[in-house]
């Protein structure tokens, strides 16, 4: 009754079937990680915003990748800012999703290093893309600054595509490593996203602090790669018992008409 299982169609279902199974599996504990990832990381980004600012040396040095565990931490620095060789950050994106630009203006600390911060978002509205925006002046002088320290951006992190050519003070990438190599100084690891002081008008917009209370639909997808891996062997099972079913009824039927004396 069986036999049929031989035949090449269900050879082909059945090794199918098979394949399924561990890949819905493997994808399932794909997604697992991705939950438990985004809930560590939110649980950084709650420490770190909880926890009062430190001197932005004391967890950053020239050249050096923002540790996982300081992402996000509030840090604080005494210098200056540096507007003559501010540049904007291209295709950025507002609170509400306008497109525009971010500053980024080195910071001169006391000791003569740099510090990048990213003093927040203006819009793309003057007349060209390529001539330099008016961008809002920040606090003269000496000042202390306070703001959530970040990891450098690259291309593989980020999907920013490192674009050549730009025009004049034109970036498309946050990454202390290329300022370093355009300011021609001593820059730390990674940059700042400002929070104090804040600016006189609404402009720059400062970056909002990250959403670290969503954890996303990881879980619930897991679930549903795991649920498929368990409905295929269901479903195969069900298939079979039909075709069973349907060959079991087509054989009685023959049965019955070769039975059925022939019309005089």
């Amino acid at each position: 009754m069986y036999r049929f299982l031989l035949s090449r169609q269900w050879v082909i279902l059945t090794l199918v079937a098979l394949a399924l199974i561990p890949t819905m599996i493997e994808l399932g504990f794909w997604q697992l990680h991705r939950h438990e990832h985004k809930v560590a990381l939110n649980q950084v980004i709650a420490d770190s915003l909880a926890a009062k600012p430190v001197p932005a040396e004391s967890v950053t040095a020239p050249g050096a990748r923002v540790e996982r565990a300081d992402l996000y931490r509030r840090v604080t620095a005494r210098g200056h800012f540096d507007t003559a060789h501010e540049v904007v950050v291209r295709r950025r994106t507002s609170a509400d999703d306008k497109v525009g630009y971010h500053v980024l203006t080195p910071f001169v600390l006391t000791d003569g290093k740099v510090l990048m911060v990213n003093r927040g978002w203006i819009p793309a509205d003057g007349p060209s893309q390529t001539a330099f925006p008016k961008v809002p002046a920040p606090p003269r002088g000496e000042t202390t600054v306070t703001g959530r320290l970040m990891r450098d951006e690259t291309t593989a992190d980020s999907g920013i595509k490192n674009v050549r050519g730009l025009p004049d003070r034109q970036v498309m990438l946050i990454n202390s490593a290329q300022q370093a190599d355009r300011l021609g100084r001593t820059v730390l690891g990674g940059y700042v996203e400002l929070t104090a002081p804040e600016p006189a008008g609404d402009r720059p917009q400062l970056i909002p602090a990250p959403d670290h209370g969503d954890i996303g639909p990881h879980l619930a997808y897991a679930v549903q790669w795991w649920l498929f891996s368990a409905g295929v062997p269901v479903g195969w099972f069900v298939l079979v018992r039909r075709e069973v079913r349907e060959r079991a009824e087509a054989e009685e039927k023959e049965r019955t008409a070769e039975a059925e004396p022939a019309p005089v």
